[in-house]
């Protein structure tokens, strides 16, 4: 089936980078697999991350397959472009039908985007993970590659107003190299190495961003630990079960 709708998506995208005059930086694209099946597992700052977690595939001619909350896809502007792009809809109190659905398109090929947080982690800290995306990627025996994002935040996240026009910005997004199911006893145990690969990547991606904060009251991007007044993690955990 051709690609009528993802090809212009990502060209209206990359336009838009240009515009706002983006500082991208990708590295370890070449880990993502040019032919056959890969699960991308992301954290996850911003409502645009699947934007950018696509664009570290790029280099490889791979088109990333989302795995989004289907309110996305009954959105009158978002839902045609998501459906039109061969995304999947999750429907999170019947989440059996999508899960089959992405392990079937890895089978094929595919490469498919996770965010295992779930959702977005206020603290700007990699949060506890789920386990589906190394089960899917066990189960059709396929590579899991963490992908650290950074700065995506800034644009637009949880809790904060939109600055989709803000100019200049440095984005980071660091491909990390392909976890073999093979390698590992059982599901838990890829799970946890994920966990600690993926939060590796994101405390290298902030420590290393070019950008710090412009004073007292720019410094809410910023994880606590950083010295930012990002919540801790428990505070998030308090923030979303409110």
């Amino acid at each position: 089936m051709p690609e009528l709708v993802y090809p212009p998506v990502i060209a209206a995208a990359k336009t838009m980078f240009r515009v706002l005059d983006l500082k991208i930086t990708i590295e370890g694209a070449h880990h993502v697999p040019r032919t056959g099946g890969a699960v991308l597992a992301s954290n996850h700052v911003s409502y645009l991350d699947f934007i950018f977690c696509g664009l570290g595939a790029h280099e490889s001619k791979r088109l990333v397959r989302f795995m989004a909350k289907k309110s996305v896809f009954t959105h009158k502007v978002s839902g045609p472009l998501m459906r039109g792009m061969r995304h999947i809809p999750v429907d999170r109190r019947a989440g059996a039908g999508s899960y089959a659905e992405a392990v079937s398109a890895l089978k094929r090929g595919e490469v498919i985007g996770v965010f295992p947080e779930a959702t977005i982690s206020r603290s700007f800290t990699v949060k506890e993970l789920k386990s589906g995306a190394t089960r899917m990627a066990r189960e059709a025996g396929v590579p899991v590659l963490p992908v650290a994002l950074w700065g995506t935040q800034r644009l637009w996240t949880k809790g904060r107003p939109r600055t989709l026009t803000r100019r200049h910005t440095p984005i980071t997004i660091l491909v990390g190299e392909p976890m073999d199911p093979a390698a590992y006893p059982d599901g838990n145990a890829m799970t946890e190495d994920l966990s600690a690969r993926l939060s590796a990547l994101v405390d290298r991606a902030q420590r290393e961003y070019p950008d710090r904060p412009s004073g007292p009251d720019d410094t809410w991007w910023l994880p606590a630990h950083l010295g930012g007044t990002a919540p801790t993690l428990a505070e998030a955990a308090t923030l979303d079960r409110a």
